[in-house]
């Protein structure tokens, strides 16, 4: 406790940490009050009602209302939130694989290409978030969450050119406004803010989740699901945190004086590949395509009644048996395709012969690629299976009785995205300490942000 406070008091010693921290908890407190006011034109509290009493926690629309922090589900400015900043990322990201004039901004420009490409992002942002603020309004139109007529000048059935107008405008305005938080927040502040905000949306509903677990099961049980969940922690921070070395060692250097030159044996190295290089976009890309059942079920749909039944109504629900079979085998298979995507073995094989680099016993070139290209399948094959497991567990952990807001902090994008976020917002805190010759953050080692091996950053 005392090294605790120790740590604290060393932080805050720090003038640039401590205005570092300072804006970024300045910024985050101007955004979770602006996921508090709701759009002109709608009842935002018969909303929230309509739509808790309507939505399964695992379709898309509890996706969205966990990742805003319940600003979606109120019809608030920051309603569709950082969202479609993530999914222009996301794309730009696949493009960059596929498309040449992308490959050649990402590793050829250099500064300027990075520029270019956060103006397309940016861009794409604005074009996604008029899009959804469209279909946004038309989805809290049919739960029925308009305020009454004549109450609002800008209502759906005095004025429905300026509601639908205003709304989109208000809307591609707070996702805006929200993905330049960010930026600050990246910029002035701590740790990566586009991810920060996410988290911060996350970690807004587990208070309600965490006592209302806590009223129901007050006791041993309580107690044992506490006991689970900082073990589920423990291991997700340690399959984050895990890489497999690679032995690396540089050719030999002739060093002195010329006509006295005297060999000297290279210096040894190793190349950190992590267990998990996706992160968590092979859990995002499966979700993805599990939504489709469910889009399914409401086209085919007959006087308010499913008109189908069987595999595709289990497939709408997060807890069925099929549902989590299919789910665990899209994110294995999700972990080894976008593994592929990001993680080149022959970029490794082309460096090391740049640096005059080898690895022992392995040929350089076309023979270090498939080598690293052989370790890389094999360590994703555990970290697969770990993320294939982390997707269904709430799913599991709600068979066992547990409220099902509380469950989806068992797992599954929520807990990955906020270990991944706290591991690189630490990080960066450590970074300061060391650089002013503070003592780290833990007793021995160094802490490892997503950022810190390979050059991964959050791409989530």
């Amino acid at each position: 406790m005392k090294k605790l406070f120790t740590t604290l008091r060393n932080i805050w010693s720090i003038e640039d940490l401590r205005k570092r921290i300072i804006f970024t908890l300045g910024l985050l407190l101007v955004y979770r009050l602006g996921s508090f006011v709701v759009l002109p034109g709608v009842n935002g509290s018969v909303l929230s009602e309509v739509i808790k009493s309507n939505t399964n926690p695992n379709d898309i629309v509890g996706l969205l209302a966990m990742f805003t922090g319940g600003a979606f589900t109120q019809a608030s400015v920051f309603a569709l939130g950082i969202m479609p900043y993530i999914s222009a990322s996301i794309i730009v990201q696949l493009l960059g694989f596929a498309v040449p004039y992308f490959q050649k901004l990402q590793k050829t420009e250099g500064e300027a290409g990075r520029k270019k490409i956060n103006q397309i992002t940016r861009l794409l942002t604005v074009a996604i978030t008029l899009v959804q603020g469209g279909g946004y309004l038309t989805y809290i139109r049919s739960m029925n969450g308009m305020a009454p007529a004549g109450q609002y000048v800008v209502s759906p059935e005095l004025n429905p050119a300026i509601f639908w107008f205003s709304g989109i405008i208000i809307l591609s305005t707070g996702t805006i406004f929200a993905m330049w938080l960010g930026e600050k927040i990246t910029d002035r502040g701590i740790g990566n803010g586009v991810s920060i905000l996410i988290t911060i949306g996350i970690i807004a509903a587990l208070p309600v989740a965490f006592f209302s677990e806590f009223s129901t099961n007050f006791g041993f049980v309580f107690a044992v699901e506490m006991i689970a969940l900082i073990i589920v922690l423990m291991a997700t921070i340690m399959l984050v945190q895990a890489i497999r070395k690679i032995p690396i060692q540089y050719a030999k250097r002739a060093v002195g004086r010329k006509g006295a030159m005297i060999p000297v044996a290279g210096q040894r190295d190793s190349i950190p590949l992590k267990v998990i290089a996706a992160g968590v976009m092979p859990i995002i890309f499966a979700q993805a395509l599990m939504f489709l059942p469910a889009t399914a079920v409401q086209y085919m749909t007959t006087d308010g009644q499913a008109a189908s039944s069987g595999i595709l109504n289990a497939l709408t629900d997060f807890t069925s048996l099929p549902y989590n079979i299919i789910y665990f085998l899209l994110v294995v298979l999700f972990t080894y395709v976008y593994t592929a995507l990001i993680v080149d073995p022959k970029n490794y094989a082309e460096y090391l012969k740049r640096q005059n680099a080898f690895i022992p016993g392995i040929k350089p070139g076309t023979k270090t690629a498939e080598f690293i290209d052989s370790v890389v399948t094999r360590i994703t094959l555990p970290g697969s299976i770990f993320l294939g497991f982390i997707s269904i567990l709430p799913a599991i952990v709600a068979a066992f009785g547990v409220n099902v807001a509380f469950a989806m902090f068992f797992g599954g994008t929520s807990l990955l995205i906020i270990v991944g976020v706290v591991l690189d917002t630490l990080q960066q805190i450590e970074s300061h300490l060391v650089m002013r010759k503070y003592d780290g953050l833990v007793k021995s080692g160094r802490l490892r942000g997503r950022s810190g091996v390979q050059g991964i950053g959050a791409s989530m």
